[in-house]
């Protein structure tokens, strides 16, 4: 999978851009401030429809009442293109000219991981990360995934606001609490069933390159921690037990106002040869098993779709050591197409750099350097 064209208008700080990425590796560098990261944004809001640090409004070039961004590439099934355009709080999507009602239709048609300085909290930061980890790696290979998430979260939402409402003392519709509930136990066994069959691939993958990072001298288990008791369950059952924790909880979700079982409360617990990364162990480990993570997420999506996804880092070489940087190098050389920003490529090797393009970013505005420039 490569994307060969990047355009955008109104995006971010670029009034107008047209890029022709390089098949391997894509160097973006320059001050902060300048543009780098909104680039690689504007490629993941191409996969994604939504953007990974800001809401759409904030994407609008100051004062302009519309952004489009424009991908094309090629994956093993053909070649795509894609287009997102947003005004007036509207959203316009289009897949090789025809256009898209929902973003269901949207996301999925070109792959990516991203990897930024903040996923190296991703083990000992909060649940919803980890959750937003896993959503992401099924929400571009699973479309079943991605519809069942879109209406589950729109229940709850529903749900949660009866349940303020009973917390207020107001009128409390128990009918139709009970009417949800049932719809999120249908849809909650869908998403938790989904993830532990994604962790069951994830979890080799990832203890794989924990032992590379590690020279052999680390474990590292992904386990799925829920609200319910779920070990060896069938989907079905999964769905009984929901139910019966539904209702279990029901006066007290009345009580505090908010929903407590399902799949958005759940987390993924890491361990390193049977200890709590999160509690136990150091930020050297606690680094290492994000990037070991990532690495295998990269792997992960390749299994399911048929080839690797691209690539993006933003500014996470300045923050990896470098043995840690050079196993990075080592997966993603000559198999995956990459956009890297960082502020100097003057301390990159010489040799990663002839391997791809590299190109100086200053005020929205993007300028061709020459290798170790």
């Amino acid at each position: 999978m490569q994307i060969r064209k990047v355009q955008l208008t109104n995006f971010r700080n670029y009034q107008q851009l047209e890029w022709e990425p390089h098949p391997q590796l894509n160097f973006l560098f320059g001050l902060n401030g300048q543009g780098k990261t909104n680039l690689l944004e504007a490629v993941y809001v191409g996969a994604f429809s939504r953007s990974y640090r800001g809401n759409d409004q904030e994407l609008l070039q100051w004062q302009k009442p519309w952004f489009r961004i424009a991908v094309e590439g090629e994956k093993k099934s053909g070649p795509f293109l894609v287009e997102l355009a947003y005004g007036q709080k509207r959203k316009l999507y289009k897949v090789n000219g025809l256009v898209k009602k929902k973003a269901s239709d949207f996301i999925g048609n070109y792959n990516v991981v991203l990897f930024a300085p903040e996923h190296l909290a991703l083990v000992k930061g909060q649940p919803a990360e980890r959750r937003r980890f896993l959503d992401a790696e099924l929400a571009q290979t699973n479309r079943l995934y991605l519809l069942t998430l879109q209406k589950y979260v729109n229940l709850l939402k529903q749900k949660n606001y009866l349940l303020k409402e009973a917390k207020k003392g107001h009128y409390f519709d128990q009918d139709l609490l009970e009417v949800i509930n049932q719809q999120l136990a249908e849809m909650g066994s869908v998403i938790i069933y989904l993830r532990l069959e994604a962790i069951k691939k994830l979890n080799p993958l990832a203890r794989l390159v924990q032992r590379r990072l590690s020279q052999g001298r680390e474990e590292l288990e992904i386990k799925y921690i829920t609200t319910i008791e779920l070990s060896g369950m069938s989907q079905k059952e999964i769905k009984q037990a929901l139910w019966q924790g539904l209702i279990s909880k029901r006066e007290d979700e009345k009580r505090r106002g908010q929903s407590l079982i399902g799949p958005h409360r759940d987390d993924l617990e890491i361990k390193i040869n049977g200890f709590s990364v999160r509690h136990f162990g150091s930020q050297g480990q606690q680094r290492t098993s994000a990037l070991a993570l990532k690495l295998a997420e990269l792997e992960y999506i390749k299994g399911e779709i048929g080839e690797y996804p691209l690539l993006l880092l933003d500014d996470v070489f300045s923050e990896l050591d470098r043995e840690r940087r050079a196993i990075l190098v080592e997966t993603i050389s000559g198999r995956i197409q990459t956009i890297i920003t960082t502020t100097s490529i003057k301390d990159l090797p010489p040799a990663l750099l002839k391997q791809g393009g590299s190109w100086r970013i200053e005020g929205g505005n993007m300028h061709v350097s020459a290798p170790g420039q």
